[in-house]
């Protein structure tokens, strides 16, 4: 009888050894808390089995040996049972959803962290079927999980999207693991789902300005290559000089950009950087519009042009003697297009060139490549210009 006795402490106290082993190298909280648990309780029927009451004798003739248990059993449970506390409370505590299932997919227990990311509280969720978590659309996961687990197979940063108790969508990583009993048999499985939504956003955000920056940056080479293509001057100098105007006025066009968060620029803003050279003689140039916000390709184009009607006004128009006056007004004619009229007074006396000069030709590329136009009127008081976008554009 004592043999046999003896053996089935034994046995207890492997089993014990061997739940605590498994507790110290597992990771997942719930599971070290069963494992623990399982620890406990192989050590309480092992003392039982050992002070039974009846075997007075064996007990009587192993005082000491009951004493040394006593001591031993103390010594290695209290602090399992403080850790298990300390375990319980870091569950409890943990930002995550920690959920345990049982192969049902019933819920089983339910920590803050869960009632914070998906709105139910212990008492409604737990006895609940998890699939309350999940979208319609998505109900073929929860069998998919439950045969992995039944496997014996943990599934690791699953990412995927779950429904809160309002009915609001969030996307979780989820991670799930078998929970076994002290045999070893899957009992169920425990889950970790964190909340991914704020993440995924910041993911897709930075996607889209990703494709935006290209879609500028593309934009922005296009037009400084064409600028460049049509630039000409007799000399390199002017060249040189004709190329840095144009892509000066790119820059401040693009200055405005940065202030309206790339939604565009408005024409009276672009025009005013334009003539700011020019209004320190009075006012030269006066503006009548409306506010209208240019979006990024049509604002690039117009300040290419209005540096270009500037420039040329400087060395042969209204602004080439200090008495020129330059007047540039806009609105949306009745054909729903955007109409900017340019007109130079109190020049020199203006005679229609012979043939379209450089700064022409690069006015009339540009416009035509948004889909709009541009027409020159020479007349003997100074030029005469309206450009015309369709309001798609603009």
């Amino acid at each position: 009888m004592l043999e046999q006795l003896s053996a089935r402490i034994r046995q207890c106290h492997e089993l014990a050894a061997e739940a605590s082993g498994k507790a110290e190298e597992t990771v997942d909280p719930a599971l070290k808390v069963h494992l623990l648990e399982m620890e406990r309780r192989w050590l309480v029927l092992a003392r039982s089995y050992m002070f039974t009451e009846s075997l007075g004798d064996f007990a009587a003739a192993n005082a000491e040996r009951r004493r040394t248990f006593d001591e031993g059993y103390r010594n290695r449970t209290e602090p399992h049972r403080d850790e298990r506390r300390w375990l319980a409370s870091i569950v409890e505590s943990s930002d995550d959803a920690i959920i345990s299932k049982d192969l049902h997919g019933v819920i089983m227990s339910w920590n803050r962290g869960a009632e914070q990311v998906f709105g139910y509280t212990a008492e409604e969720a737990i006895g609940k079927p998890v699939t309350i978590l999940i979208p319609p659309e998505r109900q073929d996961e929860e069998p998919r999980i439950l045969e992995q687990i039944r496997a014996g197979k943990k599934i690791d940063h699953y990412e995927t999207v779950r429904q809160r108790k309002d009915g609001s969508l969030i996307e979780i990583s989820l991670c799930v693991s078998p929970v076994r009993d002290e045999l070893g048999t899957i009992i169920g499985a425990s889950k970790i789902a964190r909340d991914i939504t704020q993440r995924k956003q910041a993911e897709r955000q930075a996607a889209i300005l990703a494709r935006e920056a290209e879609h500028r940056t593309r934009n922005i080479l296009a037009t400084v290559s064409a600028t460049v293509e049509l630039s000409q001057s007799d000399t390199p100098h002017g060249l040189k000089a004709a190329i840095r105007g144009r892509i000066q006025a790119l820059a401040n066009a693009h200055a405005l950009f940065i202030e309206s968060r790339w939604s565009g620029a408005e024409l009276n803003q672009l025009a005013a950087q334009e003539f700011a050279p020019y209004q320190t003689d009075g006012q030269r140039a006066v503006l009548e519009g409306p506010r209208i916000v240019l979006n990024p390709t049509v604002a690039q184009t117009l300040a290419v042009t209005l540096h270009e009607l500037a420039t040329n006004a400087t060395k042969y128009g209204a602004l080439s003697v200090s008495g020129g006056r330059i007047q540039m007004t806009w609105s949306y004619s009745s054909d729903d297009t955007l109409a900017i009229r340019w007109t130079e007074r109190g020049g020199p006396l203006v005679t229609r060139p012979t043939r379209q000069g450089f700064g022409s030709r690069v006015m009339n590329t540009l416009i035509q490549q948004i889909g709009g136009s541009i027409v020159f009127n020479w007349q003997e008081d100074g030029l005469y210009c309206e450009i015309t976008v369709p309001r798609s554009q603009g």
